[in-house]
């Protein structure tokens, strides 16, 4: 009988004798602190200090930042924040931080904006 790769790579994952085959930033749990501090060096002009979009900068813009206080932003998932805080927003001031953050420094954002939003409730 003859295994398929995949096949032959799962016996070996389930008997614990291959790593796993992909390892993801949110394997680590995230750091809070850390994500206060980069929220606090990238995000706060927009957002705010405590993350509802009054952030000094925000009047200048013509789209308003998200306010993470808001019921909408709650129900977002890490997946859609973290999505966003990686590839922007079109037509938004919200670019891309691909390249000028970690993926465990945008994981960690994303933590500390949790915070945030527990915080305003």
């Amino acid at each position: 009988m003859r295994l398929s790769f995949a096949t032959r790579g799962w016996i070996l994952f389930t008997l614990g004798l291959a790593p796993p085959l992909t390892v993801s930033a949110q394997d680590y749990p995230a750091d809070v602190p850390r994500g206060k501090a980069v929220y606090e060096r990238h995000c706060q002009s927009c957002h705010g200090v405590s993350g509802d979009g009054d952030g000094p900068d925000a009047a200048a813009l013509r789209v308003p930042p998200a306010n993470f206080q808001r019921f909408r932003s709650f129900l977002k998932s890490d997946e859609e924040l973290l999505r966003t805080i990686e590839h922007g927003v079109v037509f938004s001031p919200m670019h891309s931080w691909r390249g000028q953050l970690t993926d465990s420094e945008m994981q960690d954002v994303v933590a500390y904006i949790r915070l945030l939003a527990q915080q305003g409730r």
